[in-house]
């Protein structure tokens, strides 16, 4: 067991992920202090790059103004560089409360071999979900607060406009809804084996279903954008969870978009959905999240692994724009 090993045998430095530059990584070394009573010294098993955040973060993109409001939980340095981001953690506690000790944990942590945190920032990975599957935790949590958000009902029609990894995860959980026509909708036909393999249907934009009662669109690009205005029945929600950095969208709010009276609303992870905020806590979302990533076919979701240390000579390919990977799955030594 852990807890019976010397003091001497736990890490005492790190390697961590820093974006130092407009896509450029580099692994850094970084010392531990001595473990604070009640926290939890963690080293990490797997870990995932998130492709929508994360890449605007390597290509330097985040907004001034967004500066403060982007910030990961545990992020190392400052915007626009040299930062430590990331936001999806797997590992096992190798020092701290005996409660904790040797158990699987859950973590919005950076890249980082070794770490090193308060017990309550950690949380232990459910029986049944393994420990690959659980670094989609955020995503699913993600996922979880904009269905809150959209409120789609049983028997609804439902689309879902761009099979990344959180808006296949918003499909995944729409697809539980008893009588719901939920449909993926993707400019990559490859996509049509993931909304299978998840239990909805699929289609290219030009074959989108019409007149959805709820429509989330996840794509972040205008086209995407128009695609899902171009869904929604009348009186319809239009849920906008695709965040565009820096860069300005053109959205076509001419034509039907007023006589039909189609509502266009943002969701965003950093705020508990409102439906919800009286009475869930931010720990109790991502616990509820990480509870519902017990299914296997959500596997379809993750890419093979890549170690740790190949990282900064990986992330040209990996955040590329023509990248098709979903979720990049990192693997520490």
């Amino acid at each position: 067991m852990l807890k019976d090993q010397p003091p001497s045998s736990l890490a005492r430095s790190a390697q961590a992920l820093w974006y130092v530059a407009p896509e450029q990584a580099e692994c850094r070394t970084e010392s531990l202090p001595t473990l604070i009573e009640g926290d939890v010294q963690v080293r990490s098993v797997f870990g995932a790059l998130s492709r929508g955040t994360e890449s605007l973060v390597y290509r330097g993109q985040v907004p001034e103004t967004e500066y403060d409001r982007m910030r990961a939980p545990f992020m190392g340095g400052a915007f626009p560089f040299p930062v430590k981001y990331g936001y999806s953690n797997v590992g096992r506690v190798e020092q701290g409360p005996a409660s904790l000790l040797g158990q699987l944990v859950y973590s919005l942590m950076p890249h980082q071999t070794v770490f090193q945190a308060a017990s309550d920032a950690v949380i232990v990975v459910p029986e049944g979900v393994e420990a690959s599957r659980a670094v989609l935790g955020a995503n699913m949590e993600t996922a979880l607060n904009a269905v809150w958000d959209a409120s789609p009902g049983p028997g609804d029609r439902i689309a879902i406009i761009g099979g990344g990894v959180v808006g296949c995860l918003v499909a995944y959980l729409c697809g539980h809804l008893p009588g719901a026509e939920v449909t993926l909708v993707d400019i990559n036909a490859e996509r049509a084996a993931t909304a299978r393999a998840l239990g909805v249907q699929f289609a290219l934009p030009q074959a989108a279903p019409q007149e959805c009662d709820v429509v989330i669109h996840c794509s972040a690009n205008a086209a995407g954008l128009t695609t899902a205005l171009g869904c929604a029945g009348e009186e319809a929600t239009v849920l906008e969870l695709s965040w565009y950095g820096s860069g300005m969208v053109a959205a076509p709010l001419g034509g039907a978009f007023h006589s039909r009276q189609i509502r266009l609303q943002s969701s965003q992870v950093g705020h508990i959905s409102a439906s919800r905020r009286p009475r869930w806590t931010y720990r109790r979302r991502l616990s509820a999240a990480l509870n519902m990533l017990k299914d296997p076919r959500l596997d379809v979701l993750l890419a093979p692994a890549v170690d740790f240390a190949s990282l900064p000579i990986r992330l040209p390919e990996i955040l590329g724009r023509q990248s098709t990977v979903l979720c990049q799955l990192i693997r520490y030594p």
